[in-house]
C-alpha cells in the first residue's frame, strides 16, 4: 500500500483537502512508494496564515535562541544522516554516498547560519553630515517561501531555510512532488530542536500551489531553484506582486582539456562531473572541450572503457556509482536527447539506453553514454540534458574553446584541466564558476557562500544561469530600509 505523504502545517501532518494527489515512486523498481498530497490555493494560504501569526513570536525571539535551536537541529542532522539518506535514496534514486555528500552540504549552512548572533548584528556610522548619525538595523521580513527541485530534496531547501529562519522569519516550503518525504523529517527535526509550531511549514504541490504562493500577500519573498523557463516566470510573477525573489535557472558545463593535461585526471574528474548523481544535477559537466585531435583522441581511449565499466544499480547497493534516473518520464526526456544526438550526426561511442538490470527491468535506469564528435549546432550541445550523456565538442584552440562557451546560451561553470590556462583565460570565460587542476574531484564541486540574508539589509538577487534572464533588482516595496532577500546567496548545485 502506497504511503500518504501529508503536508506539515502548524506543527502538525495534515491530510489533502484537495482531491488531487501525484504518485511517487521508487526510480530503482518502477513501483509506487507513495501519494503525495497537492495543496490547493486555499491550502497554501491557510499555511501562510498560520506562519504569519508566528511570526511575531519568531521575530522576537533573541538571536542566540535561534542559534541555539538551529545548532540543536545541525546535532539531530548529525545523528541521523543515514536515515534521511536512505529517504532521498528511495525516492531520488542516487546513491547513499551521493545522499550524504548532499546533506553534509546542506549542514554546512545550518552551521554557518548558528552564527546568527553575530552576522545580524547592525551598524552605527557617527557624523554622516552635521549633526547627523546613521543606524543600520537588520530585521525579519515575516514569512518568505521556498520552492525546491528534486535533484537535491535536503541540500538546496538548506540553502534558504536555516538561514532564513536565523534572521527570525517564518518558512513555508514547497519540495518537489517527485521526493517529498525528506522535507517531511526536516520539519520534524526542527521542531523536535525546538522550533515553535507554525516557523516552519511545508506544503506539497504543483503549478496551483506555486501560483498560491507567488500571489500570497502574506509572503514576502520567494527563493527558487530549477528550469530557466519556471526560474523567469516565478521571478516576474514575484515582482509583479511587489515580492523579493531569488531565481536560479538551468546550466551547460563545459570542461577544457587542454594539450598538456594529466589525462588520467582529468578522465577520473570527467567519471565523478559527468555520471555523478547520474547526471541530474546543474553543476554536472555534459560537454568536454579537447584543444586539437590528437588531445581528443587519447581522452577518448581513455574514457570510453571508463564509461563502459560504470556500475549501475539502485543506490542502496554499497557498490553502485550510478543509481537511475528520477521518474519514468524524465528517463523518456534523456532517452529522447540520446536518439537527437545519433540523428543529428554526432558519433555515438558508448551507448546506455539498452542498459537493463536483472530484477530491477522496470527501474528508470540510463547507462554512461559518450558521444564524439558534437558540434555547437546540435540539440545535446546547445540544451541542458541533465542525465548521464557526456558530450565530446572537439576545438582546435583554447580561443575557440573560450569562444564556444562564451556563446553558449547557459554559463554556469567551467573547469580546466591546466590551472595557469584557467588562471589567465578565467577573465575571457563568462561563467559563473571557474576550476582548475586542484579542484577537479567531485566532493570539492559544492560550496556553500551563505550571506546574512532574509533580513532588510540585503537587495534581492535574481541569478539565472540562462545569460539573457539574468538580472539583479531591488524590491519594489517603498521603506527607509534597505530591501531585504529570501534567503542566502544560494551555491549553484
Amino acid at each position: 500500500m502506497p504511503a500518504s505523504i501529508k503536508h506539515h502545517i502548524g506543527g502538525r501532518q495534515i491530510e489533502g483537502r484537495s482531491g488531487r494527489g501525484a504518485a511517487v515512486y521508487n526510480p530503482a523498481t518502477g513501483e509506487q512508494s507513495g501519494s503525495v498530497a497537492l495543496a490547493s490555493a486555499a491550502e497554501v494560504n491557510e499555511a501562510a496564515q498560520v506562519a504569519r501569526k508566528a511570526s511575531t513570536g519568531w521575530a522576537n525571539t533573541t538571536p542566540l535562541r535561534r542559534s541555539r535551536i538551529l545548532n540543536k537541529f545541525l546535532r539531530i542532522l548529525e545523528e541521523r544522516t543515514d536515515g534521511l539518506a536512505a529517504v532521498v535514496t528511495a525516492e531520488h534514486g542516487k546513491v547513499l554516498s551521493d545522499a550524504k555528500g548532499e546533506i553534509q552540504r546542506g549542514m554546512e549552512v545550518v552551521e554557518f547560519a548558528t552564527a546568527a548572533p553575530q552576522l545580524l548584528k547592525g551598524e552605527v556610522t557617527e557624523n554622516v553630515g552635521t549633526r547627523v548619525d546613521s543606524h543600520s538595523l537588520r530585521q525579519p521580513l515575516g514569512v518568505v517561501a521556498g520552492i525546491t527541485p528534486f535533484n537535491f530534496p535536503v541540500m538546496v531547501p538548506m540553502w534558504m531555510f536555516p538561514v532564513a529562519l536565523a534572521a527570525g522569519n517564518c518558512f513555508i516550503l514547497k519540495p518537489s512532488e517527485r521526493d517529498p518525504s525528506a522535507s517531511l523529517l526536516i520539519a520534524k527535526w526542527l521542531e523536535e530542536a525546538g522550533l515553535p509550531a507554525g516557523v516552519f511549514n511545508v506544503v506539497h504541490g504543483d503549478k496551483e500551489a506555486v501560483d498560491a504562493i507567488l500571489h500570497n500577500p502574506d509572503i514576502s519573498a520567494v527563493s527558487f531553484v530549477g528550469s530557466t523557463p519556471i526560474a523567469r516566470y516565478i521571478y516576474e510573477t514575484a515582482a509583479r506582486n511587489g515580492k523579493r525573489c531569488q531565481a536560479l535557472g538551468g546550466a551547460k558545463n563545459h570542461m577544457i582539456v587542454m594539450p598538456d593535461a594529466d589525462l588520467d585526471q582529468a578522465v577520473d574528474a570527467l567519471m565523478g562531473a559527468a555520471y555523478g548523481s547520474a547526471g541530474e544535477r546543474c553543476m554536472a559537466i555534459s560537454v568536454v572541450v579537447p584543444i586539437g585531435d590528437k588531445t581528443a583522441d587519447a581522452l577518448m581511449a581513455k574514457l570510453e572503457p571508463k564509461v563502459r565499466a560504470l556500475k549501475i544499480g539502485p543506490g542502496t547497493d554499497p557498490e553502485t556509482e550510478m543509481g537511475p534516473l528520477v521518474t519514468k518520464q524524465h528517463f523518456d526526456k534523456v532517452r529522447g536527447y540520446i536518439d537527437a544526438g545519433v540523428a543529428e550526426g554526432a558519433k555515438l561511442s558508448v551507448d546506455g539506453r539498452s542498459f537493463k538490470m536483472q530484477g530491477y527491468e522496470n527501474g528508470y535506469f540510463v547507462g554512461g553514454t559518450l558521444f564524439d564528435h558534437v558540434t555547437t549546432d546540435m540539440k545535446i550541445y546547445k540544451e541542458e540534458i541533465f542525465g548521464p550523456v557526456l558530450s565530446v565538442a572537439r576545438a582546435d584552440s583554447y580561443a575557440t574553446a573560450a569562444r564556444m562557451i562564451n556563446e553558449h546560451e547557459f554559463g554556469n561553470g567551467t573547469r580546466s584541466s591546466r590551472g595557469m590556462a584557467t588562471r589567465r583565460g578565467s577573465s575571457r570565460i563568462k561563467s559563473r564558476w571557474a576550476w582548475w587542476a586542484s579542484t577537479f574531484r567531485s566532493r570539492c564541486r559544492w560550496r556553500s557562500t551563505p550571506s546574512a540574508a532574509g533580513s532588510r539589509r540585503c537587495s534581492a538577487i535574481i541569478t539565472c544561469m540562462d545569460r539573457r534572464a539574468s538580472a539583479s533588482t531591488r524590491g519594489s516595496r517603498p521603506s527607509r530600509r534597505a530591501g531585504p532577500r529570501a534567503s542566502a546567496r544560494a551555491p549553484i548545485s
